[in-house]
């Protein structure tokens, strides 16, 4: 059966679409099978060719029903929902039917606030430091940020999803053939720690050997995966 991952969130402008996509497209360069679901009425559905995974409308009630019970009637599957913003009650129906939650923010103190909340009404959820500065002086602060008010949820907290400019490829209606290899980069990144929630085995390619290691996190640090679950290989 199929995992669902909910991208939420109640502000937005926190890079939900955007880390959809790229998780999709990580999971896919880690050999994963990956749909990006589209509820998002803002937004137009794209083009799945030229991407390591399918993409899905569900812009209406009926369609998400479709595509979520489509998916949980598939094996080793992963569909990523991205949720849109500013739609609290859609967030609640959408964490209802999800395995875990991702909730993308900037490192805005408003940002830090509103992501507070969201942890604290959505139990699987996990924080993701989006759009993360470059700058080493902005990233420190940024981190510095995050490190006082978010102390308590540190455990909730994944590593974060650095600022990138090409990231904006995955958002065209069809994507270049080759896409950057820092892009390429950060989509495995934030996929391999979204696997490790998950607790699903997967194997590195051949031309991951030039990549930098992300470590795996502790077993500590994945207080919500559920208890006593058998360790799957997709």
């Amino acid at each position: 059966m199929a995992e669902i991952i909910c991208v939420i969130g109640n502000k937005g402008g926190t890079g939900k679409t955007t880390l959809s996509h790229m998780l999709c497209q990580g999971l896919g360069l880690l050999g994963q099978r990956a749909a990006c679901v589209l509820t998002d009425t803002s937004r137009e559905p794209l083009s799945p060719a030229g991407r390591r995974y399918v993409t899905a409308d569900a812009r209406t009630r009926e369609a998400l029903t479709k595509v979520v019970d489509k998916l949980r009637g598939l094996d080793d599957w992963i569909g990523i929902i991205d949720g849109g913003g500013n739609r609290t009650e859609m967030d609640r129906k959408l964490y209802a039917l999800s395995d875990i939650v991702l909730l993308p923010f900037r490192e805005s103190h408003e940002d830090i606030r509103t992501v507070l909340r969201d942890l604290e009404m959505f139990p699987r959820a996990y924080a993701v430091p989006s759009q993360w500065p470059n700058n080493a002086w902005q990233r420190d602060a940024a981190d510095r940020a995050v490190a006082q008010l978010m102390h308590a949820h540190r455990h909730r907290i994944l590593r974060p999803v650095n600022a990138l400019s090409s990231s904006k490829l995955l958002l065209q209606r069809q994507i270049p053939e080759q896409l950057p290899t820092p892009l390429a980069n950060a989509c495995r990144s934030i996929a391999r720690q979204v696997l490790q929630v998950l607790e699903i085995d997967f194997a590195e390619a051949a031309d991951d050997e030039h990549l930098d290691d992300v470590e795996p996190l502790p077993a500590t640090e994945r207080p919500l995966r559920l208890a006593g679950a058998a360790r799957r290989s997709h």
